[in-house]
Formats: structure tokens, C-alpha cells, sequence
């Protein structure tokens, strides 16, 4: 069944210390389109986000959020400036012997001193976090599609009412073929008969040439046979389990055409009532379309 382009979806999974809440959002798009927001330090694994995305999204703009929470104390290390202390002890003595004053070295004073101690962080182990960021990245995507086909069932099941209701247009349509030629033939020959009243002579060949050029330019029957299949291949699309967004679009605008050919060429009150309501309904039906993937 086809899927809806907007959904939502959430995540979560925790291991080696970290906790991944993943949430997705998605929009309409007529390409596939992410936009991952993460902590910097994790950046070189936003290609692996886009692809296991990719492998289950063909359409749609899509916000990936990725939020991390430490579970537990990291081990963190002492790092110590010597150099920086020495400069330090040495410019201190420099700077008593100006005053004419004692100065003793006090370590305990060096250590205070700016940027002499600092903590420094262990590497991140990128290989060993992306097992449960991959599954919190999962557990998003699951329910996200989830949403997606539940919306997308919808939207298909509201674009098969509509094709079914151009095809029943379609169908009263056809049973005015017939008569359009004969309609036409009695107004021509009234016509005449106003135009030169009594002394009118009609010359039957030339009228059953003039009926039959008529009954060539106005016929709708490839129309209404192109129309039908356009609707026939639209129901068999929203029923499969491709994307169908793109193909769906293409028929509409070829639906378009043969229903504007026909409003043309059938000089009929009746069809032209049909044309229009067939019009309103293809017109919903586009702006449907553009929901799905």
C-alpha cells in the first residue's frame, strides 16, 4: 500500500556508557533529503544515519534529531603543563628579585596558576557506540514507517474513491457518444431548414459528409479509452508496495489531458457537466498525490 511522505518517528537505546534518543520528522519532498543535528563529535557517523534512512525512505524531507546522555562516570586523565610551570616558577623569581623581595618556589601555588593541570577526556570509541546508536536509528525508523503506511492507507483509499468516481463519470460519458452524431445531424438539418425555409433542397450526400466529418473530429472514444486505462493503472499503483508518488503525478497530468481533449471536441451540454465534475476531482486528487512517497 503506499506510504504517506510525513511521519514520525522515536528511538531509543543505551551501551557503553551512553544513551542515543533518536527522533525523526518528516515533510513533503519531491527527493529524499535529510538534515541530521548532532553533537560534533559524532559527525563522522552521519553518512551511516543517511544510509540506513535511505535504504527504507525514497521521498521526503527528513530531520533527524540525535540526543546523547552519558550513563556513567567517564574515566578522564590529569594532563600537566611542565613547561608552563616552569615558565611560571621562573618568572615569578624574575619578578621578586625586581622587587627586591624572597620568593621560594610553592608547587602548591604553581598548580593554581592557570592552565597549568587539565582534564583530559579518553577518545570515543566511534566503532563501539554505533552499535546502540544504530539501534536507537532502528527503533526511529520502524515506528516512523509504521506511521507512514498507516496515513498512506488513508490517502490511498481516498484516492481510490475519487478515481472511481471519475470513472463513473467516464462512463455516463460514453453512453452520449452515440447521440452527440445524431444531436448534431437534426440541429444541422433545422439549421438549414431555418435558413431557406420552404425552398430548401438538402443534399443528402453532401449532409451524410458533413455528419461523418462532424462524427471523426468530435469522437472521444481513445480518450475515454487512454482515460480509462490512466485510471485502471492509477488503482493497480495505489495498491502495490512501491513508492508511487511519482508514477500517480505522471498519470494525473495525463488524465488532465484526455479529460480537457474531451470538454473540446464533445459539443454536449450533459458531457460538458461530467467534464467538469471529472476536473474537481482530478484537481483533489493531485493535491493528494503530493502527500505520498
Amino acid at each position: 500500500m503506499a506510504n504517506s511522505m510525513t511521519g514520525f518517528g522515536r528511538g531509543e537505546a543505551s551501551g557503553y556508557g551512553y544513551q542515543f534518543t533518536i527522533e525523526l520528522k518528516a515533510v513533503n519532498h519531491r527527493f529524499f533529503e535529510t538534515s541530521v543535528r548532532m553533537p560534533r563529535h559524532l559527525n563522522s557517523l552521519e553518512d551511516r544515519i543517511r544510509k540506513i534512512l535511505q535504504s527504507k525512505i525514497n521521498r521526503g524531507r527528513i530531520d533527524v534529531y540525535v540526543n546523547v546522555k552519558e550513563t556513567e562516570e567517564k574515566k578522564r586523565l590529569v594532563k600537566v603543563d611542565k613547561d608552563l610551570a616552569l615558565s611560571y616558577d621562573k618568572t615569578l623569581k624574575e619578578l621578586a628579585l625586581a622587587l627586591n623581595t624572597t620568593y621560594e618556589t610553592d608547587i602548591y601555588r604553581l598548580a593554581a596558576l592557570p592552565e597549568v593541570f587539565d582534564l583530559e577526556d579518553t577518545d570515543i570509541d566511534l566503532e563501539l557506540i554505533w552499535e546502540p546508536l544504530s539501534r536507537a536509528v532502528a527503533e526511529a525508523l520502524n515506528g516512523f514507517t509504521a506511521m507512514r503506511q498507516v496515513e498512506g492507507e488513508g490517502l490511498a483509499a481516498d484516492l481510490l474513491h475519487r478515481l472511481h468516481t471519475i470513472m463513473l463519470a467516464k462512463d455516463e460519458i460514453a453512453g452520449y457518444t452515440d447521440s452527440i452524431v445524431i444531436d448534431y445531424q437534426t440541429r444541422l438539418q433545422e439549421r438549414i431548414e431555418v435558413l431557406l425555409g420552404d425552398k430548401a433542397i438538402l443534399d443528402e450526400a453532401r449532409l451524410a459528409n458533413e455528419v461523418a466529418f462532424f462524427a471523426d473530429r468530435a469522437s472521444i472514444t481513445e480518450e475515454l479509452v487512454r482515460l480509462q486505462s490512466h485510471i485502471d493503472q492509477g488503482r493497480e499503483a495505489l495498491q502495490s508496495s512501491e513508492p508511487v508518488g511519482r508514477k500517480l503525478d505522471f498519470l494525473v497530468q495525463e488524465m488532465n489531458r484526455e479529460i480537457n481533449t474531451i470538454g473540446s471536441k464533445a459539443n454536449n451540454l450533459s458531457i460538458t457537466q461530467h467534464v467538469v465534475q471529472m476536473k474537481s476531482e482530478l484537481e483533489k486528487i493531485r493535491e493528494q498525490v503530493q502527500n505520498l512517497e
